[in-house]
């Protein structure tokens, strides 16, 4: 009996109730053999559970059980789009390669499903982006399969039965990617069935590309980032397509980005000077430096569009080349223009230690309406190299402010330039703050 009752309080999230079980004798590896039959892991992380999740498997649960079928927690985690539980399990040790009985993998079912934020989580923990399925099928030939398909119809036609009502619904899923669900309902309105996808497949296929060693034309890629441009919640699959052309460093690819900064369509600019912001980065080497910034500089005089603007802003930023700052100052000073947390952020990339208008003006930007624009200036004093009494005077004003992250930065800050009133920052937001970020900014060691 407590397996039954534990096995559809993991499924319902009742966290509680798990916890109550378990300390009364529940074997959280024992299935439930009632009407719904499996291991409580495996339903938490099917349903997204994740703090259900925790709590079984902190009681003992095995992260790598199966039931039926073949299935674990991990896999039941990728076919249904569950990336905060699949990380969770990932870091318990799940198996990222395990098949069940159909051959199917976590990377397979993430891919099927478009599920972003899972097949970045199994990439990340080092997952076969090679394997084949039960029907041959590798995770990049399942997600490039689905790229381009007319997504509510291909599901319509897994359920499609004569007579019955089909509604269809979209929302974002957590990973920022559209979530579509067809649900339909029989005549007599005693039966249903429910199957959802996510319109994640391109940004999975251009990950899994790159993870095999596949390089995608650039022109292909291009019209992958601007088909989603509007369909994620923040442009998920755009900033995956540029991510993975910056990390080409090769000239032939940065002509091709440089081409599209001087295209006739906004939105090729825009994505051009957004993947050629970062081109070639790594460990600190910036070899494209040279030929990037003029070509930035150029376009703060040229360009026009406001979003286009934005990203060279940002481009500006990531260079990090004192250089910048005039146009920076520039671009951010222009009559009429709102402000962002582009502005801070930029600025204070390309600050010099003792520019005094531009820290004049990173101090106000710490004093704005905008919550994500204080925090966005406030981290960037913090992170400046100078220590000075105005710095410390700004960071120290923000100690009491609405926002808690803006509280944890100027906390840091101050910790970093060993002033005592980092102690009330950290008191405060201790106190009130269940934000793990800001947490965790003011209890990490000082460097």
């Amino acid at each position: 009996m407590h397996e039954e009752q534990l096995y559809r309080a993991a499924l319902n999230g009742e966290t509680d109730t798990v916890a109550k079980l378990l300390a009364a004798g529940a074997d959280p590896n024992r299935p439930s053999e009632g009407e719904e039959e499996g291991l409580p892991l495996c339903a938490a992380a099917a349903w997204d559970r994740e703090e259900a999740a925790e709590t079984l498997l902190a009681a003992g649960a095995e992260v790598n059980g199966r039931e039926a079928g073949g299935w674990t927690a991990l896999l039941w985690a990728a076919a249904n789009g569950q990336a905060a539980v699949a990380r969770l399990l990932v870091e318990a040790g799940a198996d990222v390669d395990a098949h069940n009985d159909d051959g199917d993998t976590p990377l397979t079912l993430a891919a099927r499903r478009g599920a972003l934020g899972v097949t970045q989580v199994l990439l990340e923990a080092g997952a076969d982006a090679a394997k084949y399925d039960g029907d041959g099928d590798t995770p990049l030939e399942i997600a490039a399969d689905w790229v381009g398909v007319h997504l509510e119809s291909a599901l319509l036609d897994q359920i499609e039965q004569d007579g019955w009502e089909y509604v269809v619904a979209r929302q974002y899923a957590k990973d920022g990617t559209e979530l579509v669900t067809v649900a339909g309902r029989s005549p007599d309105g005693e039966r249903s069935e429910e199957v959802q996808a996510q319109r994640g497949h391109a940004a999975i296929a251009t990950l899994l590309e790159d993870a095999v060693g596949v390089e995608t034309p650039v022109e292909r890629l291009v019209a992958r980032a601007l088909a989603h441009r509007d369909v994620d919640e923040d442009a998920e699959t755009w900033w995956v397509v540029a991510d993975t052309l910056a990390k080409r460093a090769d000239d032939d690819t940065y002509e091709a980005l440089a081409r599209l900064c001087v295209s006739e369509d906004a939105r090729e600019r825009e994505f051009g000077v957004d993947a050629i912001a970062q081109f070639g980065f790594a460990d600190g080497e910036k070899p494209y430096l040279e030929r990037t910034l003029p070509l930035l500089l150029k376009m703060v005089t040229t360009e026009g569009n406001e979003q286009v603007l934005r990203s060279v802003l940002a481009a500006l930023g990531h260079q990090g080349d004192p250089r910048a700052l005039p146009a920076v100052l520039d671009l951010i000073g222009r009559p009429g223009r709102k402000r962002t947390m582009t502005d801070p952020i930029a600025l204070a990339d390309v600050l010099p230690p003792d520019h005094e208008e531009g820290l004049a003006l990173l101090v106000e930007m710490s004093e704005d309406d905008d919550a994500e624009v204080r925090d966005w200036a406030t981290a960037g004093l913090a992170g400046l190299d100078a220590d000075t009494p105005r710095i410390r005077e700004a960071l120290a004003a923000r100690l009491g402010d609405a926002d808690l992250r803006t509280v944890a930065e100027a906390t840091r800050g101050l910790a970093v330039r060993g002033d005592d009133r980092a102690a009330q920052g950290v008191a405060r937001v201790l106190a009130e703050s269940d934000d793990e970020y800001a947490r965790d900014l003011v209890t990490q060691p000082v460097a």
